[in-house]
């Protein structure tokens, strides 16, 4: 009871020590604020409004009344970098990395920051000398992501593989796929310099990193079949559907051209009409629909057609469709078909579109490697109809 009691007692005084602690913190928070000038709070609120021309104004009339606000310098030059004034944001990083005065680990800070600047501006000579400089610190892992970026840019493909595989182990990220598309660049140089073995052993790197390496196999089949190995390139091309399904529309033109050298192209056509059956895109239909049309004739192309449209109805199957009509039509219902075919086929086209994955980026061709954001493998095989 006497316990009980004496908890009772001490309870207002804690309560008390409380109330007194807040209010010392509330007073130094509230000096604190009294200090910074009005500008720095019409900055924030410019920001927060996402209006940043308002804000850069206001937040450099602060840095004029105090020079010493060493966080708001950084916050200036990131905002200057990130409007494309990379000038400017130079000069204010430049100034920090100058000062005597400064902490070490602001300094590198500084020199982090510049070292983006420069990149962003494009003068990567320097941007390069600074990463190197930061290996060696707490920024090590940033400078190395930064490293990695400027090899692609320049097409380094042996700094970059060696930069990836510094990475990994230091990262979330395997970098096994991007490796793999290092390779590739590398293999495709060699073979388009006419040394097909040096590109060969690329690729065999390339699947050795990542053994689901689509790209690899397809330039592998492109080295066999334009040495006349047209039974190795087809087996090889085989190879991606178990990669794959999807990119397989990217070698089928390829893979019927090889079937068609040999003489044997109704028994490519008939893979190709199975393959369809495993993986419904309109690419495959598209090769399957050209190879019937040659091999067994308008009738047989247009009822292909006319399933298609019925299965999957698309400004693309509908041109197809048209396509396998107009040669059997009559004369006088040719011109006006022809019309009509030639709208849809300019609409599709213009509609019809490959997506990166990761921003939105659209393209007319495929790429391996997105232009916009930089990702590897963000571009689905078969074209998006708006």
């Amino acid at each position: 009871m006497e316990f009980e009691l004496w908890w009772l007692l001490a309870l207002p005084l804690f309560f008390g020590l409380g109330w007194l602690a807040a209010r010392v913190d509330i007073r130094h928070a509230m000096s604190e604020s009294r200090s910074l000038p009005a500008s720095y709070f019409k900055g924030l609120n410019y920001l927060l409004n996402e209006q940043p021309d308002k804000a850069i104004e206001a937040f450099i009339e602060v840095v004029k009344v105090d020079s010493d606000t060493v966080d708001l310098h950084f916050a200036l030059g990131g905002l200057f970098r990130k409007r494309g004034e990379v000038e400017r944001a130079i000069r204010m990083h430049q100034n920090l990395v100058e000062r005597d005065d400064l902490p070490n680990e602001q300094k590198l800070k500084a020199l982090s920051e510049l070292g983006q600047d420069y990149l962003k501006a494009g003068i990567l000579d320097r941007a390069e000398t600074i990463f190197n400089q930061l290996e060696q610190t707490t920024y090590a892992a940033e400078a190395r992501q930064f490293l990695l970026e400027i090899y692609v840019q320049v097409k380094d493909w042996h700094k970059a593989i060696a930069a990836a595989r510094e990475l990994a182990p230091i990262s979330s990220k395997p970098y096994h796929i991007e490796i793999a598309h290092y390779f590739c660049e590398l293999a495709t140089i060699e073979n388009v310099h006419g040394n097909p073995e040096a590109a060969r052993a690329y690729l065999a790197e390339a699947l050795n990193v990542n053994r689901n390496c689509v790209r690899a196999n397809m330039l592998l089949g492109e080295i066999e079949a334009t040495s006349g190995a047209h039974e190795a390139a087809i087996a090889l091309w085989k190879r991606v559907e178990a990669q794959s399904g999807a990119h397989l529309t990217l070698i089928t033109d390829r893979l019927m051209d090889c079937y068609r050298t040999l003489g044997r192209e109704e028994e490519g056509l008939a893979w190709l009409r199975a393959a369809l059956a495993r993986h419904r895109t309109f690419e495959l239909f598209n090769a399957v629909f050209a190879g019937t049309l040659k091999i067994q004739g308008a009738e047989a192309a247009y009822q292909l057609a006319q399933e298609e449209l019925r299965r999957s109805p698309s400004l693309r199957g509908l041109d197809r469709y048209l396509e396998a009509e107009l040669l059997d039509a009559p004369m006088e219902r040719r011109q006006d078909l022809q019309i009509i075919k030639g709208l849809v086929y300019s609409y599709s086209q213009r509609q019809s579109m490959y997506q990166c994955e990761k921003c939105g980026f659209k393209a007319r061709s495929f790429f391996w490697h997105c232009p916009a954001c930089g990702s590897w493998d963000s571009f689905p095989p078969q074209k998006r109809e708006e």
